[in-house]
């Protein structure tokens, strides 16, 4: 029986809006043990990682030496215990659950992911998280964790935000309706394979979804998902901070997650930016924990 560790990280350092520091509670509060149960996995709740809170910090403390990244100090501080968190599930034969908090926390789930071993990385998300500190518009970090994990630009050579065993050919974004022009430059320059939501709406979010994972297993040990609750359209899942019109649906978002677990590649998992202070009773923070049920393999037959 597949053993899901769950590994809380409350952090909203990387964010423009307060309160996704809260996500974790509120998922794990929105059934998140019963539903995984329900999908016959069995969990270890691993307990969130101790978190500052913002307010007691300087975001331009350490600020690198070109553009901007608001509270790099405290984000590098979290992905490093988030990354030997990971590191040390996997090692203990379990599969690690992360859960935001901002997004820049894939930083860390990332780099222990692909630690000792070579992983691809499908990103379910509206945003292409391409940033780096001197393209960025706004300094905040939880745009910027893909580009942080693959060394792009500044990260070029930052041993605590580098992912060494992932590669840009193993990497698929899907669901992409919000990406800056630098981004789509870096997507076009690299050869990134990035679905938006046109191609969801001409192909079928079927079709799309196991292409993007054709393309990161290609030659790799197991696979890296990064959910971000904003890849749905905000009527589904209004308790996000940064919400863009013209998402998936509840049913594509699901049909989505049963494929991943039909891969059987999963390896490492996130789940991020509910923001229960936007929310609409829990509603969002259900919706994931029914997200993660049906990537760990829960069925309407199961």
């Amino acid at each position: 029986m597949t053993t899901v560790r769950i590994i809380g990280a409350p952090t909203d350092y990387g964010a423009n809006r307060r309160g996704v520091d809260m996500g974790p509670s509120a998922i794990r509060y929105g059934g998140l043990a019963d539903q995984l149960a329900g999908a016959g996995v069995e969990t270890v709740d691993a307990g969130d990682l101790h978190v500052p809170r913002a307010e007691e910090r300087d975001p331009d403390a350490d600020a690198p030496s070109e553009g901007e990244a608001k509270f790099i100090r405290e984000t590098e501080a979290v992905c490093r215990r988030l990354g030997d968190e990971v590191a040390a599930t996997l090692a203990d034969g379990e599969v690690p659950l992360a859960l935001g908090g901002d997004h820049s926390i894939a930083i860390g789930s990332l780099s222990g992911s692909a630690r000792d071993a070579d992983v691809g990385a499908v990103w379910f998300d509206a945003h292409a998280d391409l940033n780096t500190p001197a393209t960025t518009p706004s300094g905040n970090v939880h745009g910027m964790p893909l580009a942080a994990a693959l060394g792009i630009g500044e990260f070029a050579d930052t041993e605590w935000a580098n992912a060494p065993g992932l590669s840009p050919e193993n990497v698929a974004l899907v669901g992409l309706r919000s990406v800056d022009g630098a981004e789509a430059e870096l997507i076009r320059d690299r050869g990134f394979a990035a679905y938006t939501m046109s191609d969801i709406d001409e192909r079928g979010i079927t079709a799309v979804t196991e292409e993007a994972f054709e393309v990161a297993s290609a030659g790799v040990d197991g696979i890296h998902v990064s959910l971000d609750l904003d890849w749905l359209d905000p009527n589904a899942a209004p308790g996000v901070g940064t919400p863009v019109r013209g998402g998936v649906t509840y049913r594509e978002a699901h049909s989505a997650m049963e494929i991943v677990d039909e891969t059987d590649a999963l390896r490492s998992m996130e789940i991020v930016e509910v923001n229960p202070t936007l929310d609409q009773h829990n509603e969002t923070a259900e919706l994931a924990t029914e997200l993660a049920a049906s990537a760990f393999g829960k069925r309407v037959l199961y």
